[in-house]
């Protein structure tokens, strides 16, 4: 006699983080998380400094002064709003609240691994739907929603691969879906995107009883090492996950932090212009090398390798690590023929390009 894990556990296998370590004595460049290469707004850190001042007390267990910044600078009801130990928590906590034994909930073929962990830890069953030029379907989706299903995921736009849904099919999809089920928005990368036919889904569950939308500091904050995470959703839902989330799932550090970061606009949109002109130089320079690069609106590039020995992506991916430029492998995403490359600073982009041009042979453009 020994203890058994609950109904779907054993099928879970764990979430790997991307690679940051380089060989000694080799200068590191990790380009394997999505982090941000400008690190954290001043007036971040500063909040966070003081914050470490008075460790002996407990957080607020609402969150209130992040709740609002966030509430301020999106226009939302802050009563609307649930802050998260990442948004990993947040995802965690609606297939708890939402999934149980039998249920179903649908997820995109190359969609963020941790749905797939999270639905298979409440003993449901995750439903993939196969996607479109490394796009999410709609249609694809919709054909495999039974009367099972209680979860639809949509990450928009999608890591590992950075392609996006427009808006339109966004609302065609929420169409689609029976009342009961809930459309999950992940817009993890949401504030990179230029495109005019986007929208993270701030309207869209406005608008609706069966609509969440997720977002994270992890990225064009810069605040990953404090696990930071916000959901906006139908106050019946925020309600519903509030009464299962830990009392003090955020610290004081993070708390302070965000609410700062989300007010500092500037340093927001220096975040944003360093992005769009290193992806579009990033991926012209590897597509002048002959690789093929899916089309990100994201701060990621999924670089394609040919099944040519010597050449593969897992080649690649030894050759530049031992030159300290750390990409993501992402054969767990259903890509064993690809690598993800975060966009980092100059001196990392034209390093690794450089890098992957020896790499092919080739000199760079």
């Amino acid at each position: 006699m020994r203890p058994v894990p609950n109904r779907g556990i054993l099928d879970i296998e764990a979430y790997v983080p991307g690679k940051s370590k380089a060989p000694e004595g080799v200068r590191l460049h990790k380009l394997s998380s999505n982090e941000s290469p400008l690190g954290a707004s001043p007036a971040a850190l500063e909040a966070a400094a003081a914050a470490l001042t008075h460790l002996e007390s407990y957080p607020d267990g609402q969150s209130a002064e992040l709740k609002q910044a966030i509430a301020e600078v999106h226009g939302l009801n802050p009563r609307a709003l649930l802050c998260g130990n990442g948004s990993d928590e947040l995802l965690g906590l609606i297939c708890q609240c939402y999934l149980e034994p039998g249920d179903e909930a649908i997820h995109s073929e190359h969609g963020f691994l941790v749905y797939k962990i999270q639905i298979l830890a409440r003993g449901a069953t995750p439903v993939v739907a196969p996607e479109k030029d490394a796009t999410a379907d709609v249609d694809a989706i919709l054909s495999r929603v039974t009367e099972r299903t209680k979860l639809v995921f949509l990450a928009n736009p999608n890591n590992p691969t950075g392609t996006y849904l427009p808006f339109d099919e966004v609302r065609r999809l929420h169409a689609g879906l029976p009342g009961h089920v809930i459309l999950v928005l992940d817009a993890a990368y949401a504030e990179y995107v230029r495109r005019n036919d986007y929208g993270a889904g701030i309207e869209l569950v406005s608008s609706a009883d069966n609509v969440v939308m997720t977002r994270t500091f992890s990225k064009i904050y810069g605040l990953a090492a404090l696990r930071i995470g916000w959901l906006y959703g139908p106050e019946a839902v925020v309600d519903a996950l509030d009464r299962v989330r830990g009392p003090f799932n955020l610290n004081a550090l993070a708390i302070a932090a965000g609410a700062a970061a989300i007010r500092d606009r500037g340093f927001l949109e220096t975040a944003v212009e360093h992005n769009s002109h290193w992806l579009e130089w990033t991926t012209k320079a590897l597509t002048d090398l002959g690789l093929a690069v899916t089309p990100s609106v994201g701060n990621f590039i999924l670089v394609h390798f040919p099944a040519e020995p010597g050449h593969t992506a897992a080649d690649a991916d030894d050759f530049l690590t031992r030159r300290g430029y750390i990409l993501r492998r992402v054969a767990g995403y259903g890509l064993p023929d690809a690598l993800r490359l975060s966009i980092g600073t100059e001196e990392a982009n034209r390093g690794v390009v450089a890098s992957l041009a020896e790499f092919l042979g080739k000199a760079p453009a």
